[in-house]
């Protein structure tokens, strides 16, 4: 997928939060620790620094959701991140977002730690944030 193609799917998925830019996107896939994993209607981009891997952003085409797209894409995002030497991942999901936070604790992921008013959801109101992680077989 293209910056372009991540920026649109990103911009049509996510409606909890503000979505990636195209520029955002090169940005981060321009660095040598970025890791995309993406099938024709969703994808993951992190990183993987040393022995942990950070998921940025998953988006599903909300046409797509529920079809197994965000877990495949997912699946193959660990597997590609123990490639390269990732022994747990990371990530951050809004409080407010109730089906990303099931999704996410089906995958095996559970709450390390919290980021109080972290994610801004009207204009003066704000969030926490969950930090999640799993360990990678």
């Amino acid at each position: 997928m293209t910056p372009d193609t991540l920026a649109d799917l990103c911009a049509r998925a996510y409606r909890h939060l503000t979505p990636w830019n195209a520029a955002q996107f090169a940005d981060t896939l321009a660095r040598p620790e970025a890791l995309l994993t993406c099938t024709d209607h969703a994808f993951v981009l992190g990183q993987v620094i040393l022995d942990e891997a950070e998921i940025l952003a998953l988006a599903t085409d909300p046409d797509q959701q529920r079809s197994g797209q965000a877990s495949a894409v997912l699946a193959a995002f660990h597997t590609q991140a123990r490639a390269r030497g990732a022994a747990r991942v990371f990530l951050e999901v809004s409080t407010d977002n109730t089906p990303a936070l099931r999704f996410y604790e089906g995958q095996g992921y559970r709450q390390v730690g919290r980021r109080k008013g972290y994610y801004r959801t009207g204009a003066e109101q704000f969030a926490d944030a969950l930090i999640m992680a799993r360990d990678l077989p």
